[in-house]
């Protein structure tokens, strides 16, 4: 399927897109946003598959990230929900697709498409919010729960190195690998996915400045963040699922049962993180079975 890279602005700075397939068949375009904060849009590569069934899929990496462009020297005050949120709307109307969209959001990316349905765009048609959070204490309770499972000599170098300040050395980067092939990604990491870890060897701003200095603590504008109390105001089809070994845990996940109206969810009984990667095929029929049901969702 023939696919077209491009730029669209937003604030004075660059955001690169690819689009694969058509945005003109009959098929709800979606539009994939990448986790992080502070990754890149190469480990949702897979997604890009659903248009050999007629429908375009949008990545694009958030300015500070990957192809967009880099900002080092701003400070945590800039990086924040609202600014990605304009950078949405911004390629959304670049695009000329506001009329009729859907969003798939992971992680990170998966709170930022929840914040922009809670306001009732009126071209959404659904959203699909994959291994994502409500909230981040939620987050924080899980990834400390998952952790006080690993074995104590892991325990020991991570709690060793974070009480010193030294989570920059080698014994450290090991024991968040420990942690990250049981709750991240449990199958050998594809290209696609280490890309993502060389992306952020070279520029890390975004990452450190809205989660924090490491995996497991939050110092960053994220913290504290939530949406569970308005969710109810999310009012299109909506898809949540996760992996049965996430670290998007249960809990995690379940204020979006309790509150988004229409809301259906999945487990990937073989996944973590990354069921688009760990069951590829099973999370592309889940997602494009759930996006064909809505493709004429509103109009």
């Amino acid at each position: 399927m023939a696919s077209a890279e491009r730029l669209s602005r937003y604030s004075g700075f660059e955001t690169w897109y690819r689009v694969t397939g058509d945005l003109e068949s009959g098929k709800v375009p979606l539009i994939v946003a990448h986790g992080g904060p502070g990754l890149t849009h190469d480990y949702l590569a897979t997604f890009g598959e659903l248009s050999a069934g007629g429908r375009a899929v949008i990545h694009y990496d958030q300015i500070g990230n990957g192809n967009s462009t880099h900002l080092p020297k701003k400070g945590p005050e800039f990086w924040t929900v609202d600014f990605f949120l304009g950078e949405l709307e911004a390629l959304i109307r670049h695009l000329g697709i506001g009329e009729r969209y859907a969003l798939l959001g992971h992680c990170w990316g998966g709170m930022l498409c929840a914040e922009h349905a809670v306001r009732r765009p009126a071209g959404l048609k659904a959203l699909v919010l994959a291994n994502s959070l409500a909230a981040m204490d939620l987050w924080v309770a899980g990834t400390e729960a998952l952790r006080a499972e690993l074995p104590q000599a892991v325990r020991d170098i991570l709690d060793q190195h974070e009480a010193a300040g030294t989570t920059g050395g080698p014994d450290y980067l090991a024991a968040t690998v420990e942690f990250c092939t049981r709750h991240f990604c449990r199958v050998p990491f594809p290209p696609e996915l280490v890309r993502i870890f060389a992306w952020m060897g070279r520029d890390s701003t975004v990452f450190r400045s809205m989660y924090g200095p490491t995996e497991f603590r939050v110092t960053g504008t994220l913290r504290g963040w939530s949406i569970i109390g308005r969710l109810g105001r999310i009012d299109v089809p909506t898809l949540a699922y996760r992996g049965a070994y996430d670290r998007a845990t249960p809990e995690c996940v379940q204020p979006f049962f309790e509150r988004i109206p229409d809301v259906e969810g999945w487990v990937f009984l073989n996944s973590s993180h990354m069921p688009h990667i760990e069951e590829k095929e099973t999370c592309l029929q889940v997602v494009e079975s759930f996006l064909e049901r809505h493709d004429g969702h509103g109009g």
